[in-house]
């Protein structure tokens, strides 16, 4: 069998390692581990989900707290219509994001951002227009539209002058939801210059429901690639969700495959975001301890952590400060789900709500331990140290074993 290694990722004049990075957010893929992938000739992704909130831990800006007192009045209404984002400082969040990443970008590799459509922000196409826009402006790569159909999203960004230069690519489940994506963006005159084929065992939200067990991603990737044939596209597939291994990966790049998404494997990094206790619980999980659920606002299935402390949490909505998931009319499935517990229990000061949780909150705090079908496979990546905790891996230990392993054979990093 052929390496990962054999093959490259080619837009227009770049010749890439067919490697991506997935963007997971909040700030799971951060810069440093999107520009490792860039320096080593891949692809990474930074993720603007929650940005306004990234852009205050990384860059020192105030904007969520801004944001809590200037609505501060209206924490205790149910109705939170009234909680809108400053569309000046969300460019600015962005911009911060994206300029300090791409000014940092070293080697022959590209940094994309993966927008979630599903960030509603009390005014979805406004506020999605300026992230798309802003990204653009700071000079990213690409985009990547995730989370949702985005059937809409080429036509708020074809007047930018960076709508025809950027690299600009969908993520979808079935070849049903790339048909509507091409049949709606067809106006703008722009096929997407690549697409992600995201499989049911990739980590958190699914483009499936609840029977996401009956779908595998090598079939669907098939169809795909088979659908763009058909049609005489030229549009690079790449599979997600799932590819372990090296051999994974290159097993599609001989099916046809233009490159591969990959990112349980980089939870465990140094360059990841997420804090070491966390890393350490990935480390330590088993296959029975991952399971997918509803209780994401989004109405999307979620694969993570049963030991995830956003499960059956009392927290408060905090739509003030954050609010990154009201719909158009100020609403989200978390605060019904709230405010119906809280209903049920007059008097009670705290109550545990099981169907749903505080996506925004959770997230930010690295409390929602969404993860992949095969976390649990992450122990056999590494080494375990006297203390019981599993050695870090660096971002450049995991690229290159993807890059040149074969025999499925997962290389150990070197005892500290």
């Amino acid at each position: 069998m052929k390496r990962v290694d054999d093959f490259r990722l080619h837009f227009g004049k770049h010749e890439l390692v067919p490697i991506m990075i997935g963007g997971m957010g909040v700030d799971i893929s951060t810069s440093m581990l999107a520009l490792e992938a860039a320096r080593l000739g891949g692809i990474g992704h930074i993720s603007d989900a929650m940005v306004p909130t990234v852009s205050d831990r990384r860059y020192n800006t105030k904007m969520v707290s801004a944001k809590q007192k200037l609505y501060k009045f209206n924490i205790d209404n149910s109705d939170k219509s009234v909680v809108q984002f400053d569309l000046a400082q969300l460019a600015e969040a962005q911009r911060n994001h994206v300029e300090a990443t791409m000014n940092a970008k070293r080697g022959s590799g590209m940094v994309f951002m993966n927008c979630m459509e599903k960030l509603t922000m009390n005014g979805p196409k406004e506020t999605l227009r300026v992230r798309l826009h802003a990204a653009l402006d700071a000079g990213i790569d690409g985009i990547t539209l995730a989370a949702g159909l985005h059937l809409g999203s080429f036509a708020l960004m074809e007047d930018h002058p960076r709508f025809r230069d950027a690299k600009l690519g969908i993520i979808v489940s079935s070849v049903r939801a790339l048909q509507l994506f091409l049949r709606k963006s067809s106006r703008t005159g722009r096929l997407p210059d690549y697409v992600v084929v995201e499989g049911p065992l990739a980590g958190g939200h699914l483009g499936f429901g609840m029977d996401w067990a009956e779908y595998d991603l090598a079939t669907i990737t098939r169809e795909v690639l088979d659908y763009v044939k058909a049609e005489n596209l030229d549009i690079p597939i790449i599979p997600a969700g799932g590819i372990f291994t090296g051999s994974d990966a290159a097993g599609y790049l001989e099916a046809g495959a233009a490159a591969v998404q990959v990112a349980t494997r980089f939870t465990v990094t140094n360059e990841c975001g997420l804090p070491e206790s966390v890393k350490q619980e990935y480390f330590k999980a088993n296959e029975e301890d991952i399971e997918v659920n509803g209780i994401s606002p989004t109405g999307y299935p979620m694969r993570m952590l049963k030991s995830s402390p956003s499960i059956g949490s009392d927290i408060r909505p905090n739509c003030e400060a954050y609010g990154y998931l009201l719909d158009a009319n100020g609403s989200c499935d978390y605060i019904e789900a709230y405010n119906r517990e809280m209903a049920s229990n007059p008097g009670a000061k705290k109550v545990a709500v099981f169907d749903k949780t505080c996506l925004c909150t959770h997230m930010r705090n690295f409390d929602c331990w969404t993860c992949g079908h095969y976390t649990y496979r992450l122990k056999d990546t590494s080494v375990r140290n006297a203390d019981g905790n599993y050695q870090l891996l660096t971002a450049q230990h995991v690229f290159e074993d993807y890059q040149f392993s074969t025999d499925h054979q997962v290389l150990l990093p070197k005892a500290a």
